[in-house]
């Protein structure tokens, strides 16, 4: 719980100051953080004295205090002082981020939440779940990346809660309403460029809906993991994703197996089109629909003739059997293709 090597550093420091040698015990007197060694300890013939420290929700402590100075009451009242905050900083920061994880992984019932939150002195404001994947055993230099990042609020959090993912409970309490999706997608690319530029980590981040609430923190990071496992599927080419903007990506998801399978079959028959694996047929369609179906528009950014663009839309149309250049058509390939990357990726 207690951070000893920043302790046992205040400690030395101490020492240095007031030539006193100091030792932390447990409530049981056991040797928790010392200045000196069991055995030097043993040779000490100085004035000693032990004074307790109860820290809040915690066990109490002692410190036991050996030098000249142990008689003067400032002195050693002081260095007691200082010791006990530094141990009730650190507890109640283990605190906060049990707490956090705690919420966010629902186990704990509103009533709890709101009496513990109010204990640790954490105000109920709008804030949002960032979940930073990273996809690999690189989390712990990621989360002190993020924990030590400029910008950070007393409000916000930064935590895991499991192996591959640290997660970012954000207090966007003083964005406007009106800047606010662009706010967070700023927030989440510049983790991204910040990690990468830092430790030349790649992440894919997802981020969930605002709540109000601190007990609502909880759905936010559900919709951000979300956000994350549907972005994989259908935004493979993008670093960062919101659940507000899955799109139907979030509907074909939750989609039965089965119901995929038929509507595959419907729109594609039993063979899957071999053009659906072409890399410039599919970047031609791909780009067809960044372009809202407009022929000239799509032939102008791919460096083609217009005609050349028609005909590679024909031939798309003989294998597929739809004429993507409609409107209907082209949304019913938009779905299947986006049905069977689900049903590929569910079936790895």
């Amino acid at each position: 719980m207690i951070s000893k090597q920043k302790i046992l550093n205040t400690l030395n420091e101490i020492k240095e100051i007031t030539d006193l040698e100091l030792i932390i015990l447990a409530e049981d007197g056991k040797r928790l953080i010392a200045t000196c060694s069991e055995a030097e300890e043993e040779q000490l013939t100085c004035i000693s004295k032990t004074i307790p420290m109860t820290v809040e929700n915690d066990e109490d402590y002692s410190l036991l205090i050996y030098g000249e100075n142990a008689e003067n009451e400032i002195i050693t009242k002081m260095a007691a002082c200082q010791i006990r905050n530094l141990i009730l900083s650190k507890t109640e920061a283990f605190d906060r981020n049990n707490f956090i994880q705690n919420v966010l992984l629902g186990n704990m019932l509103s009533i709890d939440i709101h009496a513990k939150a109010k204990k640790l002195h954490i105000e109920s404001k709008p804030r949002v779940a960032f979940v930073i994947d990273t996809g690999s055993k690189s989390t712990d230099i990621v989360l002190e990346l993020v924990k030590n990042l400029s910008d950070l609020k007393a409000g916000d959090f930064v935590t895991t809660v499991d192996e591959h993912s640290v997660v970012l409970v954000k207090d966007i309490a003083n964005t406007k309403e009106e800047e606010l999706e662009e706010s967070l997608e700023e927030i989440a690319i510049s983790l991204v460029d910040n990690i990468h530029m830092e430790a030349m980590i790649k992440v894919h981040i997802g981020y969930g809906n605002v709540v109000e609430h601190i007990q609502d923190i909880a759905q936010s990071f559900q919709e951000a993991k979300l956000a994350i496992e549907v972005g994989k599927i259908f935004y493979a080419g993008r670093d960062t994703i919101s659940y507000g903007r899955l799109g139907i990506g979030r509907l074909i998801y939750q989609l039965p197996m089965s119901l995929c399978d038929m509507f595959i079959k419907e729109v594609f028959g039993e063979k899957i089109p071999e053009i659906l694996e072409d890399e410039e047929s599919m970047s031609t369609i791909t780009k067809f629909f960044e372009n809202n179906l407009n022929i000239s528009e799509t032939a102008r950014q791919l460096y083609v003739h217009r005609n050349t663009l028609v005909y590679r839309l024909e031939r798309i149309e003989k294998s597929i059997g739809l004429d993507i250049r409609k409107f209907d058509d082209a949304m019913t390939f938009r779905i299947a293709v986006m049905v069977l990357a689900h049903v590929k990726d569910t079936k790895k």
